[in-house]
């Protein structure tokens, strides 16, 4: 988790320092997507690329899902049903 935490504030920089375009810097939510963007692009694709998150939306199911796929990338784990494995 602190390895994802660096990383995830690594991308905050890159996005600030505009390397991800000014459409990253338009907004918080914008940037959170481009921020889950660049942490994993696998996981993101596979989790939010269809439907990203909008303003002042918080999703626990698809977080606890990118978070989920974001370890099975790190065992080199097949990502096979992710998608719905926290459908509460």
């Amino acid at each position: 988790d602190d390895e994802i935490r660096q990383k995830k504030s690594e991308c905050y920089a890159d996005i600030e320092s505009g390397l991800w375009g000014w459409q990253c810097k338009s907004s918080v939510i914008a940037k959170e997507n481009c921020a889950l963007k660049c942490l994993s692009p696998t996981c993101y694709e596979l989790v939010y690329e269809s439907d990203p998150l909008e303003e002042g939306e918080k999703d626990f199911v698809r977080s606890q899902e990118y978070k989920y796929c974001m370890h099975k990338v790190s065992l080199g784990e097949s990502l096979e049903g992710i998608r719905g494995s926290f459908d509460y």
